[in-house]
């Protein structure tokens, strides 16, 4: 079982879903290599290019991101998404925990549309996400 006690991740979750704050993402990492506590490490505005780049290869991270889209010019939707990272290089042992800590992290980090279990950098890539999400939104009127 994952330690989700730290104060901070319910505050940054509050964040990333408040529309008075810019902060639209967070980042959330293990303690250390040997530790099952979780820790708010990061919060950010730069959406999913920005977390990109605050991946750590050698680690197993868990991310919760706003993402803005439109499905036409009259409409801006706003979604939330969950990402489970396990870096290429992260250790056997903590792959091995990631799926019953990500039960945990998902009690905490309660509303999204979807969850993406990225492996590669390039699993985040914006337009596939933002793609998924017109889907799992409904209605189109683009054909999409």
């Amino acid at each position: 079982m994952a330690e989700l006690s730290d104060p901070k991740i319910t505050e940054a979750y509050q964040d990333v879903r408040s529309d008075k704050t810019d902060t639209n993402w967070l980042l959330i990492d293990y303690e250390s290599d040997r530790s099952d506590t979780l820790k708010l490490t990061q919060t950010g505005t730069g959406g999913l290019a920005e977390l990109r780049e605050v991946l750590d290869d050698s680690r197993a991270s868990y991310a919760y991101v706003r993402v803005q889209y439109s499905n036409d010019k009259e409409s801006i939707r706003e979604k939330f998404v969950l990402i489970v990272w396990i870096g290429p290089r992260c250790k056997l042992m903590r792959k091995a925990k990631i799926s019953v800590h990500a039960a945990d992290v998902k009690a905490v980090l309660r509303v999204y549309s979807f969850e993406v279990a990225a492996q590669e950098k390039d699993d985040i890539n914006e337009d596939p996400i933002i793609l998924r999400l017109r889907k799992a939104g409904g209605a189109s009127y683009d054909g999409v």
